[in-house]
């Protein structure tokens, strides 16, 4: 996009943040055992709508930007790299295989940025629906084991299958559409909705810097808290 539209920009950056301390939280409880705390259902619905609002702020922007492949060709990049991470922390038997992402929020952003060209001439009417139904056929599937691993991006998984963070294409893709109808809906005319607000300073310049700059910040903002609480770890 160009022409920034700054409540987007703000609305990711916040999004942002809220992984952030999602990922602190894991960190402290779970990889370095700083803490103990069992998950409360109310952290767990904050995860949950946290990863959707990324997926649906996706989608909307999708239908404002000019280049869907090139950049999802540059968050599934991002997303291997995550891959090829976490995984030789498990080969290094530094945490258990649980920590390896095959198929995280990074890996089907991509993928649904790839797909959008497939959609995008769609009218908003179809893709809400089209999105509706990809999201109950993804609850539907919710929980049904196979015995292959290759269609772990659709939602089916083998048994004893973990991870840290899995968002399958079903139900997410779902999301991703929803988000193309509100873009197609909300932002016609491509420009910001509260124009008389100046996204520039503040806090909220500062959350859309963090938008701005969120496939760097994820990927860079858990070696930063690994070394954040290295002390505290060599210390327990």
């Amino acid at each position: 996009m160009k022409n920034r539209i700054w409540e987007l920009d703000a609305l990711r950056g916040g999004c942002l943040l809220v992984m952030v301390w999602i990922h602190l939280v894991y960190d402290l409880v779970d990889l370095f055992g700083l803490v103990s705390w069992r998950y409360s259902p109310a952290f767990e619905a904050i995860r949950i709508a946290d990863g959707i609002a990324f997926l649906v702020l996706s989608g909307l922007c999708a239908t404002l930007g000019s280049r869907p492949v090139r950049r999802g060709l540059t968050v599934l990049l991002g997303a291997l790299a995550v891959t090829a991470v976490t995984g030789g922390i498990y080969l290094l038997k530094l945490a258990d295989r649980s920590i390896v992402i095959s198929f995280g929020v990074l890996h089907c952003l991509g993928v649904c940025m790839l797909l959008w060209p497939l959609f995008r001439k769609m009218p908003a009417w179809a893709l809400g629906l089209l999105g509706a139904g990809l999201i109950l056929l993804g609850l539907y599937l919710r929980g049904i084991r196979v015995d292959v691993s290759w269609l772990i991006p659709l939602g089916l998984t083998p048994p004893g299958f973990a991870t840290v963070d899995y968002f399958p294409l079903l139900p997410n893709l779902g999301y991703f559409l929803l988000g193309a109808v509100l873009g197609r809906t909300l932002y016609r005319e491509k420009t910001s909705r509260f124009p008389q607000i100046d996204g520039t300073r503040g806090p909220v310049g500062a959350l859309c810097w963090c938008g701005r700059h969120s496939l760097w910040i994820y990927l860079l903002h858990q070696p930063a808290l690994c070394l954040i609480l290295l002390p505290a770890v060599m210390r327990s």
